[in-house]
Formats: C-alpha cells, sequence, structure tokens
C-alpha cells in the first residue's frame, strides 16, 4: 500500500510542474477533445510514469526536452522498448514540436490511435497505475 500512495503522490507531483509543451498538449487531449480518447495525465505504468497515457488503444504520447539527448536518450530507448514489450506503443515528441505545430501533433497522435488496438494485456504486465485497464 505505500507505494501504491508513493506513486500517487509523485503523480500528482508530475502533473503540478508539467512544462509548457506538457501544458500545451493537455488542453488538446483533455475531456475527449482529441478524436474523442479519453487521455489522463502521468499515469503509472508499471515503473515507469506516461505522460500522456490513453488506455483504451494502449497508446502513450510523451513529450521530450532538450534534456532528452545522449544518456537520456538511451534511458528514453530501454523505456519505450520495455513499454512496448508489455504493449503499450509509445509516441514521443520534442517540446518545440508541441510548442510550434500542436495541428501536427495532434494529427500524428490520431494517427497512431487509429493504428493501435486495444490487445489483451502481456501475461507479466504490470497493471495500469496498480487498477488494471477498466475501461
Amino acid at each position: 500500500m505505500e507505494g501504491k500512495l508513493k506513486k500517487l503522490a509523485r503523480a500528482r507531483e508530475l502533473r503540478r510542474n508539467q512544462t509548457d509543451a506538457e501544458r500545451k498538449l493537455w488542453y488538446l487531449l483533455q475531456n475527449r477533445k482529441l478524436g474523442g480518447l479519453k487521455f489522463r495525465r502521468q499515469m503509472p505504468v508499471g515503473c515507469y510514469y506516461a505522460d500522456f497515457l490513453c488506455a483504451e488503444r494502449w497508446l502513450i504520447v510523451e513529450v521530450d526536452g532538450g534534456q532528452h539527448n545522449g544518456d537520456e536518450r538511451t534511458r528514453d530507448e530501454a523505456r519505450t522498448k520495455e513499454l512496448n514489450r508489455i504493449g503499450y506503443q509509445v509516441i514521443r515528441f520534442w517540446n518545440h514540436e508541441v510548442l510550434q505545430n500542436l495541428d501536427g501533433v495532434g494529427e500524428a497522435i490520431m494517427h497512431a490511435a487509429a493504428t493501435s488496438m486495444r490487445r489483451p494485456p502481456h501475461p507479466t504486465s504490470p497493471p495500469v497505475g496498480g487498477r488494471g485497464v477498466t475501461e
């Protein structure tokens, strides 16, 4: 139970400390504005936190800043590989893409959602947010 509370506290902290790009993208994704898809922000998925998660499509959208170069990029690749292994499609955008071309980012997310199908979880996949996917 303590681990679950720590995850919830961390997710709340991440939501309070959004980047400008995350804030702008959330405006587009919240309240099913984009294609009727339900997105949640800073959702725990296993030992990671997804910037934006559409559980019904098993789609994770990540927004990366300039700090995601070098070693951080290698960690992002490993993270994406693990999330793919358990069934999620992960798409990434740079901060400047979101800030300068939100319409294009929205189109890319819609395309990814159209090609990403809900699939049964991998037998060893961790539940989303500790409760499983229930939508």
